[in-house]
């Protein structure tokens, strides 16, 4: 009936911590289809079905060319992978357990194991579907060239990691006015499908539209990301310091947010939920 648990050293704690991180992703992942392939699946048809959108409203208002000397299905996956992967990590760090939740009142599970498994869960979903596709259309339809593939997987990880510090702080204020912040959670989303530029570049952009945008780190590491795709694009409205500031600024914001209301949470907040 009682267990005595015996005392572990520094580094048994963090390896089982990162054990528990581990297998509550690896959950994450297969949760919402019960199929782990299911799920990146259809990540992946979501991925195609935006690809195929945009390219047809260029098609249709007469600007199928790239403005970048290169491939136009690579200009546009540019911006669509690094959309997805913020907007997913967003929705996918805010639907984590939150500190009312019931999965939390065992041991050892705690809001940042929560948000820790729900961040690599969406990175790994949106790895292998972006993987997947550039794999495919290299086989069938095109070569696929990028010339600094670590530098533009990098920009990957920034649009991530601004996902992860947006998605913790809806997620830690939810509580206090779900309805309020629901709503202002779904504007945020719907709001990036243009103020991420992902169809704009910056270069090409008149001064007058850049503060519309330039505002937004997803724009800047969008923008830098097809600095390090394409050898002939250098971008001069934008800067990879942006997105960086950025992202430790929101991760800071949200771990603050997260550690008050853990302090002042209730579970009564979640009675009759």
């Amino acid at each position: 009936m009682f267990q005595v648990n015996p005392p572990r050293s520094k580094l048994q704690s963090a390896l089982k911590l990162l054990e528990l991180v581990f297998h509550t992703a690896a959950r994450n992942v297969r949760k919402a289809h019960g199929n782990a392939v299911m799920g990146i699946l259809i990540n992946i048809g979501q991925m195609v079905l935006m690809l195929v959108i945009i390219w047809l409203l260029f098609a249709i208002i007469g600007k199928g060319g790239s403005p970048i000397r290169g491939d136009f299905i690579i200009y546009i996956l540019s911006g669509v992978a690094l959309f997805m992967t913020h907007v997913k990590t967003v929705s996918a760090v805010q639907g984590a357990s939150a500190p009312t939740s019931s999965m939390l009142l065992h041991a050892p599970m705690s809001t940042m194991v929560a948000v820790a498994a729900a961040a690599l869960s969406s990175l790994y979903t949106q790895a292998v579907s972006l993987a997947v596709i550039l794999f495919f259309y290299h086989a069938i339809v095109a070569p696929v060239t990028i010339d600094e593939p670590v530098g533009a997987f990098l920009m990957v990880l920034l649009a991530w990691a601004t996902g992860i510090g947006i998605g913790m702080i809806l997620q830690s204020i939810m509580p206090w006015a779900p309805d309020l912040f629901g709503m202002i959670s779904t504007i945020y989303r719907r709001a990036s499908i243009i103020a991420s530029g992902k169809m704009f570049l910056a270069n090409t952009m008149p001064s007058s539209m850049l503060p519309w945008f330039d505002w937004n780190p997803l724009f800047h590491a969008i923008d830098q990301g097809r600095g390090f795709i394409f050898l002939n694009y250098v971008p001069h409205n934008t800067s990879v310091t942006y997105p960086l500031k950025g992202a430790a600024v929101v991760l800071i914001i949200g771990l603050m947010a997260e550690y008050y209301t853990r302090r002042h949470v209730s579970v009564s907040w979640s009675a009759g939920k």
